[in-house]
């Protein structure tokens, strides 16, 4: 069966061919980093990370690039408040979020840039639509022409005319140097205190929408497979990157469209203001992130999604099951006889790869996590019902490594970390406190770091090393 994607653009499923077989190319919009990130940021994370997960598993090789915002309002807003540059803010949310990616297991990215970092690229992109007239400088404000673009639109399917007249009432004073009340912000003067770069124009900083063209175009050329994001970005973010790629670079920007749907809290918009506003920090606090990773992935992608506490404690309790069900197989495999298979157990592995083929099927639909993850419970109950300590280990090793390697796709770990013994890690400690004496502490940090991997944190005090488990 061929893959397809629900294409935002054509709102329709369409076959996925990539622009050169064999590769995706990949962008989803990153958070912007002046704070933890919430649980509405953690659902584009999990569900792109699963799309592209299954890419690789489908044989691709997938450069997959996602941004961080690191200056913007917000930031600055934040560095104010706290008496500290903005550049330390970002820093250390950057430093946060992929912790708690990691804790996600959502993938590294093949690139993760940084707005910062890409500025002479925005000022190059910006200089060429100005020559070509689809830009202009008023007092150092750069704005984008959205008339000169005839295509404005496209993605979002909004009635323009409406926008315009809705617009019109909304322009606030200053703002009435726009040539159309559609025009957006390429790039915009610096105010008092707030971080800057010189460009042709003023000293300043770009607009947002321009950071996104520029970044996907330098780590993946002109026109890429697979743009995704939130849906709340469709209008005016992905939009206006639209018209300023296509603009600049005369070519389509991205094939695919992919947005995800949003999500709820208790049936309500999170908000600040509801005081219904999780951060991922604050689930961990009472849940694995893997339950939070299985609890996004239970719902279709593009349907709205409610979080409530009961519905995390059905994805924990689904979650367990399928964990406990391969502890199970483990358990039999270590007591298993080598022999051959019977003929019922030949029969029974025929039914397990008919119910992974059925996973493929179910994330070649548009990627239908929900059925992928009814496709592994149906192994999981093959296997509670037909292995024994008297099944084959070849059976139950089968049993075992189908379930383990169908959740990895999904990026969940079923498979428990064997626990570390109390001496084994004094053990460790010892070996740490021998390589700080001898200076090695390249070694020291390793042996620290290798703890931390299995969850076990030292601190060290004047009485010693003290260890914990995490």
């Amino acid at each position: 069966m061929e893959m397809k994607l629900y294409n935002t653009m054509t709102k329709k499923k369409e076959e996925f061919v990539p622009v050169e077989p064999g590769k995706v190319k990949m962008y989803v919009c990153g958070p912007t980093v002046y704070n933890f990130i919430h649980i509405g940021n953690a659902r584009p994370m999990i569900v792109f990370d699963t799309v592209r997960r299954y890419m690789e598993h489908k044989g691709y090789e997938v450069n997959y690039v996602s941004n961080f915002t690191d200056v913007d309002d917000k930031i600055i807003a934040k560095a104010i408040e706290e008496g500290v540059s903005a550049r330390e803010i970002s820093e250390r949310y950057i430093k946060e979020c992929k912790k708690d990616m990691a804790d996600m297991n959502v993938k590294p990215a093949t690139t993760h840039p940084l707005a910062t970092e890409e500025i002479d690229g925005m000022i190059e992109m910006i200089s060429e639509l100005i020559r070509k007239g689809y830009a202009y400088d008023v007092n150092g404000t750069v704005y984008f022409r959205t008339k000169k673009f005839k295509e404005y639109g496209k993605l979002s399917h909004k009635n323009l005319d409406d926008l315009r007249s809705g617009n019109r009432s909304l322009l606030v004073s200053g703002e009435d140097q726009k040539e159309d009340p559609l025009d957006f912000v390429l790039w915009k003067p610096k105010k008092e205190g707030e971080p800057f770069w010189v460009s042709p124009w003023s000293e300043g900083r770009p607009g947002w929408h321009i950071e996104c063209s520029v970044m996907a175009k330098k780590y993946l050329g002109e026109e890429i497979d697979i743009h995704a994001g939130g849906e709340d970005l469709i209008f005016p973010h992905h939009e206006n990157e639209i018209a300023q790629s296509e603009c600049c670079n005369e070519k389509p920007f991205a094939r695919y469209w992919l947005h995800n749907g949003f999500l709820n809290i208790d049936n309500k918009k999170m908000s600040k203001s509801l005081g219904n506003f999780f951060t991922v920090r604050e689930i961990a606090d009472k849940y694995d992130l893997q339950v939070l990773r299985f609890f996004m992935l239970s719902a279709h992608y593009r349907s709205p999604l409610n979080f409530s506490a009961e519905l995390m404690e059905a994805s924990k309790n689904g979650l367990e099951r399928i964990i406990n069900g391969v502890d199970h197989l483990k358990h039999l495999i270590g007591a298993a006889q080598e022999k051959e298979m019977t003929e019922e157990e030949k029969k029974h592995i025929e039914e397990m790869n008919g119910l992974a083929a059925k996973f493929d099927d179910a994330m070649d639909d548009d990627f239908n996590t929900a059925d992928a993850v009814s496709a592994i419970f149906e192994i999981i109950k093959l296997a509670n019902t037909t292995a024994s300590s008297d099944s084959a280990k070849s059976y139950l090793q089968a049993l075992k490594d189908k379930t383990a390697e169908l959740s990895d796709i999904l990026g969940l770990i079923v498979e428990k970390e064997e626990e570390m013994l109390d001496e084994e890690i004094e053990q460790m400690i010892e070996a740490r406190q021998a390589a700080r004496k001898a200076r090695d502490f390249q070694k020291a940090d390793e042996i620290r770091n290798a703890l931390l991997a299995k969850g076990i944190i030292l601190e060290d005090t004047r009485e010693g090393v003290k260890w914990k488990r995490a």
